[in-house]
């Protein structure tokens, strides 16, 4: 075994390849979108991927790249302060723990630039088809051609095309968490200096917190929500959506709801998580969120993709070209793990998990086997 597509150049994929080099595999990354994804919230490597990024000696740049947060704002729906902090944040935790609050494009940015000289990357172009035997898989390709690998990984995301051309319909394994988020950036006319607020008031609110030295803010709207019901093609549709439910709180909701209509980062999606019995059909597998989200409610989908891409590589470099072996391994390895960090997304509804929980849920595995 010696070849490896990968379908994804988010967290998952870039650190997968990385570590199949270092084992001895020629890994190739597709990417449908034309180039690295810009855009999306803070996200957080705590505990044993801490250890990853560290093994990969990017450890420094990651620090670097964190946010600068002081604290936060809880505000109810008129806006005014119910309780603040400067001991922790909602997107980050505790301010004076180890963990890393980085944005998500500065860490692909980084895992990118880490592994562009060594692994192909192909841009704007997306899987189609996999026809497995064996010998290999062929995988058909969307600007047309097809390809042989030894193996596929979807890393991919929450609504991935490997899985579903694998294992069958998104919807035998999505499990919606009851919540909708929206995710985008503006300019920061509301002046925040590395602080968070919150505003909440019955079944929907937001946070804002400010990016790239205050310059920017990101902003997060969130609503109850049982069923996804929303065409993801459809980003206007969605915007008016995220707008009805958002009406009904004040502060400085009108002026926020005006840039997210304007914004051209905007992100969508309902809260759930991938449950699979099982993350392999013969020589495709899957890692990360494309095989075990957590969703971004548990704080765990960036840790998960880190560690998962490790585990993986080591099995697959570790089992002499038995590539099932390798992936029964990875599987009894990670599965504990990834429930566990699972779990945090529904602990405690409408709020963060307990910092117990955390701590307990971002170590409970060992990279070394």
């Amino acid at each position: 075994m010696k070849t490896v597509l990968i379908v994804g150049a988010g967290v998952a994929g870039p650190a997968l390849a990385y570590w199949l080099r270092r084992r001895g595999l020629t890994p190739t990354v597709v990417e449908r979108t034309p180039v690295l994804r810009s855009g999306g919230q803070a996200i957080d490597v705590r505990g044993t991927a801490l250890e990853v990024v560290a093994r990969m000696g990017v450890e420094d740049e990651v620090r670097r790249a964190r946010t600068r947060m002081r604290g936060m704002t809880m505000l109810d729906g008129d806006g005014t302060e119910i309780w603040r902090s400067t001991e922790m944040t909602f997107s980050g935790g505790r301010l004076d723990g180890d963990d890393v609050e980085l944005l998500r494009e500065d860490l692909t940015r980084l895992l990118y630039e880490r592994t562009r000289d060594e692994v192909e990357y192909v841009f704007g172009d997306s899987v189609t088809s996999l026809d497995q035997d064996e010998n290999g898989v062929l995988a058909g390709f969307e600007r047309g051609g097809s390809r042989t690998f030894d193996l596929v990984v979807g890393a991919d995301g929450l609504h991935s095309t490997v899985r579903a051309l694998a294992f069958g319909p998104e919807r035998t394994f999505l499990h919606p968490l009851g919540t909708h988020l929206a995710i985008f950036s503006a300019d920061n006319f509301l002046d925040l200096a590395d602080w968070q607020v919150w505003l909440r008031e019955g079944d929907a609110g937001y946070g804002i917190y400010p990016v790239r030295g205050n310059s920017e803010i990101r902003v997060t709207f969130g609503f109850a929500s049982e069923a996804p019901g929303h065409d993801y093609g459809d980003v206007e549709r969605q915007k008016s959506l995220v707008a009805e439910r958002m009406a009904g709180l004040r502060w400085e909701t009108p002026r926020l709801l005006k840039a997210m209509g304007e914004a051209p980062d905007f992100y969508f999606d309902a809260m759930a998580q991938i449950r699979m019995d099982r993350w392999s059909a013969g020589r495709v597998t899957l890692v990360g969120d494309a095989g075990y989200s957590p969703s971004p409610m548990s704080g765990q989908g960036t840790s998960l993709a880190l560690v998962g891409a490790y585990v993986l590589a080591a099995e697959l470099g570790a089992s002499g070209g038995d590539h099932r072996a390798a992936l029964a391994r990875y599987e009894v390895r990670m599965r504990p793990f990834a429930e566990l960090n699972q779990a945090l997304a529904t602990e405690n509804p409408g709020g963060p998990p307990a910092e117990e929980s955390i701590e307990y849920a971002k170590t409970a595995i060992s990279l070394d086997g």
